[in-house]
C-alpha cells in the first residue's frame, strides 16, 4: 500500500505541573477533567473503541512514554508512564531523555529563525555565501540557481535523501561532509538536487543537513553549542542537546526497544544519530512542551522568543507543500495547528500546537511502535479536550454493496497534474499504477505488491485505516459519472488531491 514515508504503564507514572498558572486551583480543576488514559482509540474508528493506555503500551510493545498537554499556551500537565528499560523499575519521568527523530527539525528551524531575528542569517539569500566546507551541487539540467534557508526549512529546495539510517553503537560515525557527500562511513546516497529549487515539495532530511552546515559555517561554532546558547538556555530546555550519541553515563535516559518491546542497540542501549539538525535532538517531554509554548506565544502576541512577524512567517505554508519554516501545518480557523512527528527505528515522538487556542501536545516513546501508540494518545487527548478539527474518520455502518463491483479495476496516475493541487501527494504518494480488488469483506487497494483493506466512509468514499498521512487520513473517492461508470478515483490527503484514471481491460483509458 502506498504511504507517506515514515521511518518507518508498565511500572507506574509520574506527574508534574510544568509552568505556573494564574491559579493553582484553576490548574487542578483543569487537570481533573481532562484525563485521557482510558480513551485511546484508532484514527479510523467505529465509535466503540475505548482503550486503556497501559493496555495499549503492552499491546504495542512500548515500555515507556511521556505525554505533555498544553491549554491556552501553557503546559498544564505532564505524565510519564512505564519504564526507561523493559524489565526494570526505571520509571519514565518529566525530564527523561528521548531521541525524537525528525521533531529535531522544528528545533532546528526555531534556532535558525532566532539567528535570522538577530540579523546573523537571512532567509532569502543564497546559502552558498555562508558555506565553507561543502558547495551546493548543480541542479537538474545544470541549474545553478540559488537555494535559500526558506527553501531548506520548507522542503522545497529540491534535494533528495529523505532520511538517514540509525547507527549501531559499535559503528563509526560519519562527519557532516561525509554525509553530504555520501561517502563511508555514511550510509546514505550523496546529496543531490533532483528538482528545480522552489518547484516541488519533497521531504529531505538532507536539506536540513545543509541548513546545519550553513548555521555552523556562518557562526563558527558547533551546532549543539549554538542551540544551547540561542535556543535551549532562553527557553529553559535544560536537558536538551543535539548529540549523535549521549554517553553511557547519561542519567535518566530512555533505552531503545524494537516492536516487541525487547531492548536493542546493546550494550549501550541506544543508537547514534550523527545527522544532528534533521534527527539528532535528544530531549524530554518537559523541554519539548517549552518549545511548543514558545512558538505558540510568538505567533499569538509580540514580545516572544521570536518576533511575531517572523513566527507568522514560520507558520505559513510554503507552496506547493504543507510545510511552513520547519513544522507541518494543517487545519483552518480554530483548528489550525503546527505539528511534526519523529521516527527513528526505536524512538517515536510527536508535537503539536494550536495557533488559535494555544492548546498542544507532546508525546515521546521508546519503542518501535510508539508512533501508532502516539496516534491513539492524540485521539484520546483530542476527545477529552474536545479539540476542533479532529481528523479522525468514523467508518460508515452501511456498505454500498451494490456499487462495489463498479469500483474494481486498474488505475493509472494522470499525467500533468498541478503540483499545487497535489500538494503533499505529489512526491509523497510515489505510485504510478494501482488496482482496486473485490473481496468477501469489501474492497482492497493494491499497489507495489501490497494489499490493504478499504473501509467505507460513504457510498463512494473509502479510507485506508493503516496508511499514514501526517495529521490526516488517506481517503479514496471514486468518481461515478452520470452514465453509471467510474472513470477515475481521487486520492485525498493533507489538503492534496491526486487523480488516477481507470483503465479498460486492454490497458487503455475508459471512454
Amino acid at each position: 500500500m502506498p504511504v507517506i514515508n515514515r521511518r518507518q504503564l508498565l511500572l507506574g507514572s509520574l506527574s508534574l505541573p510544568l509552568l505556573a498558572l494564574p491559579s493553582a486551583g484553576r490548574a487542578q480543576a483543569q487537570i481533573s477533567h481532562v484525563s485521557f488514559e482510558s480513551l485511546l482509540r484508532p484514527t479510523v474508528h467505529s465509535g466503540n473503541e475505548h482503550w486503556e493506555l497501559t493496555q495499549r503500551m503492552a499491546h504495542h510493545g512500548v515500555p515507556g512514554v511521556a505525554v505533555a498537554v498544553l491549554r491556552d499556551g501553557r503546559a498544564m500537565s505532564l505524565k510519564g508512564y512505564g519504564s526507561r528499560l523493559a524489565g526494570h523499575d526505571f520509571p519514565v519521568g518529566p525530564d527523561t531523555l528521548f531521541s525524537v527523530g525528525s521533531v529535531s527539525k522544528v528545533a532546528t528551524a526555531a534556532l535558525c529563525l532566532k539567528l535570522v531575528a538577530l540579523g546573523k542569517l537571512d532567509l532569502d539569500q543564497g546559502v552558498d555565501r555562508w558555506l565553507r566546507r561543502w558547495r551546493l551541487p548543480q541542479g537538474p539540467e545544470g541549474d545553478v540557481g540559488d537555494i535559500s534557508l526558506r527553501m531548506l526549512l520548507s522542503h522545497t529546495a529540491g534535494f533528495n535523501v529523505h532520511g538517514f539510517k540509525d547507527v549501531e553503537p559499535s559503528a563509526p560515525l560519519p562527519s557532516l561532509v561525509q554525509t553530504l557527500n555520501g561517502t563511508p562511513p555514511a550510509m546514505n546516497k550523496p546529496l543531490q538536487r533532483i528538482d528545480r529549487a522552489g518547484s516541488r515539495s519533497r521531504y529531505s532530511g538532507g536539506g536540513y543537513l545543509v541548513a546545519q552546515a550553513v548555521i555552523e559555517d556562518a557562526m563558527g561554532q558547533t551546532f549543539d553549542a549554538l542551540a544551547r546558547r540561542y535556543l535551549f538556555a532562553p527557553l529553559g530546555m535544560n536537558r536538551s542537546r543535539f548529540d549523535a550519541a549521549p554517553s553511557v553515563t547519561t542519567a535518566d535516559i530512555a533505552h531503545a526497544h524494537d516492536g516487541s518491546g525487547t531492548p536493542v542497540a546493546l550494550p549501550r542501549g541506544w543508537q547514534s544519530f550523527p545527522e544532528l539538525a534533521p534527527s539528532g535532538l535528544w530531549t524530554s517531554a518537559h523541554d519539548l512542551a517549552r518549545l511548543v509554548e514558545a512558538l505558540c506565544a510568538s505567533y499569538r502576541k509580540s514580545g516572544g522568543f521570536l518576533p511575531q512577524a517572523l513566527a507568522i512567517d514560520m507558520m505559513t505554508a510554503v507552496s506547493p507543500g504543507t510545510f511552513g519554516l520547519g513544522p507541518r501545518l494543517a487545519g483552518e480557523g480554530s483548528a489550525r495547528i503546527f505539528h511534526h512527528a519523529g521516527a527513528n527505528d526505536s524512538y517515536k515522538a510527536y508535537l503539536e500546537g494550536n495557533l488559535d487556542s494555544g492548546d498542544g501536545l507532546v508525546i515521546v516513546a521508546n519503542g518501535a511502535n510508539g508512533d501508532v501508540l502516539g496516534d491513539e494518545i492524540r485521539n484520546a487527548v483530542s476527545d477529552a479536550l474536545e479539540w476542533a478539527g479532529d481528523w479522525s474518520v468514523k467508518i460508515s455502518p452501511v456498505t454500498a454493496v451494490g456499487l462495489l463491483d463498479e469500483f474494481v479495476g486498474a488505475y493509472q496516475r494522470r499525467a500533468g497534474q498541478s503540483s499545487e493541487l497535489m500538494g503533499i501527494l505529489d512526491t509523497g504518494f510515489d505510485i504510478q499504477d494501482l488496482a482496486v480488488l473485490r473481496t468477501s469483506d469489501g474492497l482492497e487497494l493494491q499497489a507495489k505488491g501490497k494489499r490493504r483493506p478499504l473501509k467505507p466512509v460513504s457510498s463512494n468514499r473509502f479510507v485506508a485505516p493503516d496508511s499514514y498521512i501526517p495529521a490526516g487520513t488517506l481517503q479514496i473517492a471514486f468518481n461515478r459519472e452520470a452514465m453509471h461508470r467510474v472513470q477515475s478515483l481521487a486520492i485525498i490527503a493533507g489538503g492534496g488531491v491526486l487523480v488516477f484514471d481507470k483503465q479498460s481491460a486492454q490497458g487503455q483509458e475508459s471512454d
